[in-house]
């Protein structure tokens, strides 16, 4: 059954909401975000209108009824869209716990003790070999270090030793201008 499509668009009176009023009323109630997919899928007649908070869809009327009878007819048929239970209908008033009326399931079987004894042992190895990794980082930076204090020694004492060479000033001479002597402050 092909449909036709509202070309009026002061048919599109109905906001979401207002569908799924609509949708509750008929024992089919729907959440907004369904009515939404509804809208995008092309299930129902509607106008999307972008605004700053997102899509608004404007909806017609006679394609939310249209809807609704073939969910019910979909529902008559296969027995599908039967609402679920509610916990109220479900859980008891005074507070007592709720007994299942099926039956309890079977209790796992505990594994077997070789999986369990395969599974430790290969952690194990693992953790060993883990171990010795770090022993031997370790090592390694504790070498590094010493290389690095090693470098900072020949460092400085290459320093010590170019500095008379590149006339690096003294610790006792002054930087500035220099001082007029008593011969040329006469002259």
């Amino acid at each position: 059954m092909s449909r036709q499509a509202a070309t009026n668009p002061h048919q599109y009176t109905l906001t979401i909401d207002e569908a799924a009023v609509r949708y509750e009323h008929a024992g089919h109630p729907r959440t907004i975000r369904t009515i939404q997919r509804y809208c995008a899928k092309g299930h129902l007649d509607c106008l999307r209108q972008e605004t700053s908070f997102g899509d608004k869809y404007m909806i017609t009327p006679e394609s939310v009824a249209r809807h609704i009878a073939q969910i019910a007819e979909l529902a008559s048929t296969t027995g599908r869209d039967m609402p679920r239970p509610a916990a109220i209908d479900v859980a008891r008033e005074d507070g007592q716990e709720l007994r299942s009326k099926d039956p309890p399931t079977s209790p796992d079987p505990p594994r077997p003790a070789a999986a369990d004894d395969r599974y430790l042992a290969q952690l194990e190895s693992e953790n060993v070999f883990l171990k010795s990794q770090i022993t031997s980082k370790d090592t390694q930076i504790a070498a590094l270090l010493e290389r690095d204090h090693e470098t900072n020694a020949l460092i400085n004492g290459l320093q010590r030793m170019l500095g008379p060479l590149l006339g690096a000033p003294d610790a006792g001479r002054r930087e500035g201008p220099p001082h007029q002597t008593e011969d040329q402050g006469r002259g």
